[in-house]
């Protein structure tokens, strides 16, 4: 993907345009906790492009049936097409997202990425998927959430804005915390601890209640290491560790 433009005005409000055949999904779980008293605050903004509005006929129709013949339908160049431009004549400047099991993985570093612009236009797509001729017109940016298939790209989109939002400035209340969390610093999350001291025959270990913020963060930076090396041992290869330093942030 193409360097994402920043905002020229740090006080701008990120948006998300999302073109779906079900607007009615929205804002969904964005409009509650941490994303939805964003949303109220003007810190992001949101809105949806029916693609039905741009269907042809008197019924509005969508899709057709797959070239070549096959099961399913596809989603329209012309139809499609229409809703986009729609989008980009108003947003020039923000990238275009085709939520796709065959696109790129979704990565912690892409939501930087995308949350450091003004925004994301998310196409959503329903059926077997998008005419093709859509992708390669519009330069769409594919992108994936998951090795798996959904009914449609609206969850994956909600996803890709949340990945985002909780980045922005004012979302989350103790900023450090993010450079805590897992792929943050190129490794998975260490064991987090709270109150009562000991439950059900399992205490806090000893360490996080020694005052030692040496070994505190050396035992973080041990313990990220063994949960990353049992369970995504592809995050600890030098290549990997390397893009970590350069992103720098605390294990």
């Amino acid at each position: 993907m193409p360097h994402i433009p920043t905002r020229d005005d740090a006080r701008a409000s990120w948006r998300a345009s999302v073109l779906t055949l079900f607007p009615e999904m929205f804002p969904g779980p964005l409009g509650v906790s941490l994303s939805g008293q964003a949303l109220a605050a003007g810190i992001w903004s949101l809105d949806t492009v029916a693609i039905r509005d741009f269907g042809i006929g008197k019924h509005r129709q969508v899709d057709d049936t797959p070239a070549g013949g096959g099961a399913g339908m596809v989603l329209r160049a012309d139809v499609v097409g229409a809703a986009l431009e729609s989008t980009l004549e108003q947003r020039p400047d923000c990238p275009a997202i085709y939520l796709s099991p065959r696109g790129a993985p979704l990565t912690q570093s892409k939501a930087r990425e995308l949350s450091a612009g003004p925004g994301v236009i998310l196409l959503a797509g329903r059926f077997e998927g998008l005419d093709e001729r859509v992708i390669d017109r519009y330069g769409l940016h594919e992108i994936s959430i998951g090795d798996y298939v959904l009914s449609g790209g609206e969850l994956a989109a909600m996803v890709l804005i949340d990945a985002c939002v909780r980045l922005l400035p004012g979302v989350v209340g103790a900023q450090e915390s993010l450079s805590d969390e897992s792929f943050w610093s190129g490794l998975l999350e260490y064991p987090q601890f709270t109150k009562p001291r000991d439950w059900q025959g399992r205490s806090i270990p000893d360490v996080l209640l020694s005052g030692d913020h040496k070994k505190i963060a050396e035992w973080r930076r041990s313990e990220a290491e063994r949960v990353t090396r049992e369970r995504r041992p592809e995050l600890l290869s030098p290549e990997s560790l390397s893009k970590a330093a350069k992103r720098g942030g605390k294990p």
